[in-house]
């Protein structure tokens, strides 16, 4: 599995690369015009994302803006719907409305108020389906 993690905060990007590094491959971008080019560029590449998890509040280019972005590039490139990235929000606790709207919105498929946990990471992994993630719940325990 394939996961990038779109993170502005030095300590958040870290402990969720070691939370998913069990998972799989894992890139980082640091505001969200990096995560649209990695998006991009990975699809380019053939190498697409099986998830992103995407902090809402960061400079250059936000969450939202970059969700929105990816997802008109997704259609762009006629990416049928069933194979769209999957896409968690991220957020501090205080902003969980903004994340909720855009969920509903149908344009995120989850997402995760922080501090995330490895059991809230698991739960989340298998929730969206993803096999690695399901391998990696069931060798854990």
């Amino acid at each position: 599995m394939k996961s990038l993690i779109v993170e502005d905060e030095f300590m958040s990007r870290r402990v969720l690369k070691e939370l998913l590094s069990s998972y799989g491959e894992c890139d980082i971008a640091v505001n969200g015009r990096e995560a649209v080019d990695s998006f991009r560029l990975e699809h380019e590449a053939k190498r697409p994302y099986n998830v992103i998890f995407m902090d809402i509040m960061m400079p250059v280019v936000d969450g939202l803006t970059a969700l929105r972005e990816i997802r008109a590039l997704e259609k762009k490139m006629e990416i049928p719907a069933g194979m769209a990235v999957k896409v968690v929000m991220t957020t501090a606790a205080n902003a969980p409305r903004t994340v909720i709207k855009k969920f509903n919105e149908g344009e995120a498929n989850s997402f995760l108020v922080k501090p995330i946990s490895r059991e809230k990471l698991a739960r989340e992994m298998a929730a969206l389906e993803l096999a690695a993630a399901n391998r990696a719940v069931s060798e854990n325990g």
